[in-house]
């Protein structure tokens, strides 16, 4: 269990360290998972959509040598990810803007090459209490048809659009991304231990149409709760005493 004391202090990676106490959502496996899962090999410029504390920001310019801008609305969480991206060794590729993804995807003119998320997903029977943090999660904010058009409109020809879904969910948003021309090509299947079913799903999405989806697994924990073997080999090159 997590306690307050402890997210009041920095969250250490091998590369950077981040403060997460102030945001709406703190550093988690969802995040930290999808920044390294995504290929962002030969991207030139990437976008992260609703950053946060920046988290996934920090581990793409950490994994590249890519341009990286990120949008957040809640003031809280863009004023923290600000400071995270200023203390990084990463800042001269880093930048962020306090801004609804809604417009900035009507006004923003550039191209990207990796669009990519930790969106929001809670619906209305599980909402948090937490003004900000419902702010940050319910998708009334954020929802499938407007994080999908936005991306239609800012994702580069050869680009990919990746993100993490609950994996009910997943199904809806494949089909709400297929109405602009995004298709799936790739997902990891997540299990949080084995023999249970899939609690999430990370999506790779193209406008190229293909006949058939790559498809991985991937257990989070072991029976015994510790971190697996398979998350291990994602994560021990970034994250401290794993």
């Amino acid at each position: 269990m997590t306690t307050k004391k402890q997210l009041n202090k920095p969250f250490h990676f091998k590369q950077f360290s981040l403060n997460h106490h102030n945001s709406t959502m703190k550093v988690g496996t969802d995040a930290i998972l999808l920044g390294l899962w995504c290929n962002i090999s030969n991207a030139a410029t990437i976008l992260d959509v609703g950053t946060g504390s920046g988290i996934i920001a920090l581990l793409l310019a950490a994994r590249s040598n890519a341009r990286v801008d990120a949008v957040e609305l809640d003031n809280k969480s863009f004023k923290e990810a600000e400071i995270n991206f200023s203390n990084s060794p990463y800042s001269n590729q880093l930048n962020i803007y306090h801004d609804d993804f809604n417009k900035f995807a009507v006004n923003e003119n550039s191209k990207y090459d990796i669009i990519i998320s930790n969106p929001p997903f809670f619906s209305n029977d599980l909402l948090p209490d937490n003004p900000s943090r419902k702010a940050a999660r319910h998708i009334d904010e954020l929802n499938h048809e407007n994080l999908c058009r936005g991306v239609s409109k800012l994702l580069s020809k050869n680009g990919s659009f990746c993100l993490v879904m609950p994996k009910n969910q997943s199904q809806d948003f494949i089909a709400c991304a297929d109405k602009y021309n995004l298709n799936l090509h790739k997902q990891q299947i997540i299990y949080p231990k084995p023999n249970t079913l899939p609690n999430r799903v990370n999506l790779e999405f193209r406008f190229e149409k293909i006949s058939k989806v790559k498809s991985e697994e991937i257990i989070i924990r072991n029976e015994s709760g510790e971190q697996s073997v398979q998350y291990n080999d994602y994560a021990s090159d970034f994250m401290v005493k794993i």
